[in-house]
């Protein structure tokens, strides 16, 4: 392996996809990375949030690019083992509900654990699950949040940004109603966002309401139109900062 480091590595194969030049010589180091150097470089689910976010986003929009219909046939676009990473192929459900959600199932609202995760997964998953992840994760589609590069160093700040931004964004509160329309990513993985308490936790903490609103909640569609190469603006979020006045200056599990 050369001296970049594994999340650099992340980082520079995003990057490398929003320019549109050749990603070869990069996944050719993921691949040829030796499982207990992976581990090593992966020492703590701060590390494990950025690189596998960085991954996912990165090998989401690579095999769009090449060939957009891949996108009609979602459970095997999803499903499909594509992603070079120390020796095996892993796909984006690996990634996303096996490392970053801890081996939970796709389907069962965040409620259903997989019985028999791989070795691999054991070893290279999160420690704890992390809802904000929902928010920074780009499949392809027009109601995901939009692409950029996360860090090891600032993911907490980072998270915290992407959260705040997609739901500002996503989210319809009805004071009148007193009902607070939320992203069906809430619903997907409610167990993820520990219920409708958690979720109405989570919008006071981004200013979406108010500290004592207690609305009803309810779930908005998923547009699943095709919408390739929505990087943000900056892809690197550190050039930003969540509004203190959302958080109170206060990260969520960093």
């Amino acid at each position: 392996m050369s001296d970049t480091s594994v999340p650099e590595l992340a980082v520079s194969l995003l990057r490398a996809v929003e320019a549109g030049e050749n990603t070869t010589e990069t996944e050719r180091e993921l691949a040829a990375l030796d499982r207990e150097e992976l581990l090593n470089a992966l020492p703590d689910d701060r590390v494990k949030k950025a690189v596998w976010i960085d991954l996912y986003n990165a090998f989401a929009q690579l095999p769009l690019e090449t060939n957009p219909r891949l996108f009609e046939n979602r459970g095997t676009f999803f499903g499909a083992k594509r992603i070079p990473v120390a020796g095996r192929y892993l796909s984006l459900d690996d990634i996303e509900h096996g490392l970053l959600r801890r081996s939970q199932l796709s389907w069962g609202l965040g409620y259903l654990p997989d019985p028999q995760p791989s070795g691999f997964e054991r070893a290279l998953r999160v420690e704890r699950r992390d809802p904000r992840i929902h928010f920074a994760l780009n499949c392809g589609a027009t109601s995901c949040p939009p692409i950029a590069a996360y860090t090891p160093e600032e993911i907490g700040s980072q998270l915290d940004l992407a959260s705040e931004s997609y739901l500002r964004g996503e989210v319809e509160f009805d004071r009148s109603k007193n009902v607070a329309r939320v992203p069906r990513l809430c619903l997907w993985y409610y167990g993820d966002f520990r219920g409708r308490r958690g979720i109405r936790s989570l919008l006071r903490r981004y200013g979406v309401i108010g500290d004592s609103a207690t609305p009803r909640i309810r779930y908005k569609g998923y547009d699943w139109s095709l919408d390739r190469g929505n990087f943000r603006e900056s892809l690197s979020l550190s050039a930003e900062e969540p509004r203190e006045s959302a958080t109170n200056g206060r990260p969520i599990d960093d």
